[in-house]
């Protein structure tokens, strides 16, 4: 009596995990392989010849044996293949149709997206974006920044000197002055990376954080462009409305100055806790750059005109996802980064 199709599967499927148990390497192990699997020639080639002259009302239960013996003999050759001989064989305590172990996904870290973002948003407005070294001079980090030597941020508390002579960046502005000196305006770009001051740590300070800084230059850039440059891009950060709020301020390498709030994004500027009540966040310092900038980078302040502005990454992104404090971007507990 001639063999059922169902009975046929069942002798390929013990001779090719009887010829996978007996191969001595990976040698015998593809020769099996061929020998079952093969696309040209192959026992199981062979099967799916015989099922297409069955019956009609035979072959979906036919199909359905041959894609479970294909699905078994792949995930066979593949065991075998790591190494695990000797496991394949019925009865050696190995499921061959259990599934896969889950491949645990990482998460973006929160800081990342948020800086992805201020690209995003910062990059339609013409800006490009450029890096810069984090060991920096005296003379990027702070004489080209107007900021004289008898300013407090010389002092060794407030900055990391270097035996070498260097320091560690206080804040992304000495990018900038590289790129003046690189060559001649228009100017249009944001600088983003980590700066470093000898702050005590807490729940909004940290010893290294990160900052975005930007700088436009051209012939008749006001107060103005500024305004409307940061109005476009706190609406792409957090949503159309969002509304701004220019305070005078003082910064070296800006005149004039301003601390610039954004409307409180959880109250709709209403008042609430987060925003002390008053409706608004502080959030960005910007200004036009000082004259004394351009002279230091060889442009001539007569005809050009700019503006620079920064922003904390890490008060940014604390604001946007509510987080309370800062440590919590470097703890690297993955209960608190599995959240984005």
């Amino acid at each position: 009596m001639s063999q059922s199709f169902a009975e046929q599967v069942e002798d390929v499927r013990a001779a090719a995990l009887e010829a996978l148990d007996a191969a001595a390497g990976p040698e015998d192990v593809e020769k099996a392989r061929v020998e079952f699997m093969g696309r040209s020639r192959g026992r199981l080639k062979d099967l799916m010849g015989l099922l297409r002259k069955l019956p009609a009302e035979e072959k979906k239960t036919a199909g359905r044996l041959v894609n479970q013996l294909k699905k078994q003999l792949t995930e066979a050759f593949e065991v075998q293949k790591k190494g695990r001989s000797g496991a394949l064989a019925a009865g050696a305590g190995v499921d061959l149709t259990q599934p896969a172990a889950r491949l645990e996904v990482g998460h973006v870290h929160p800081l990342t997206q948020t800086f992805e973002e201020l690209q995003e948003v910062f990059g339609s407005l013409g800006f490009s974006c450029v890096e810069g070294p984090e060991i920096e001079t005296e003379h990027h980090n702070f004489d080209a920044l107007n900021i004289p030597s008898d300013h407090p941020a010389r002092d060794s508390f407030d900055t990391f000197f270097l035996d070498s002579g260097g320091l560690l960046r206080s804040h992304t502005s000495p990018t900038q002055i590289r790129v003046m000196e690189s060559g001649p305006p228009p100017v249009r770009v944001i600088v983003p990376g980590r700066v470093y001051r000898p702050d005590a740590v807490d729940a909004t300070h940290h010893y290294c954080f990160h900052q975005c800084e930007g700088l436009m230059v051209d012939e008749d850039i006001s107060f103005a462009d500024l305004k409307a440059v940061l109005n476009m891009a706190m609406e792409g950060v957090f949503g159309p409305g969002t509304r701004t709020r220019f305070r005078p301020s003082f910064f070296p390498f800006t005149e004039p100055s301003a601390e610039v709030d954004v409307s409180c994004i959880f109250c709709g500027a209403e008042g609430c806790r987060i925003c002390k009540r008053t409706g608004w966040i502080e959030l960005l310092g910007a200004g036009m750059v000082d004259p004394a900038v351009f002279e230091a980078v060889g442009y001539d302040p007569e005809r050009y005109t700019g503006f620079a502005f920064g922003i904390g990454v890490e008060r940014l992104a604390m604001l946007k996802y509510q987080i309370p404090d800062i440590r919590m971007f470097t703890d690297n507990d993955l209960r608190f980064l599995e959240q984005f």
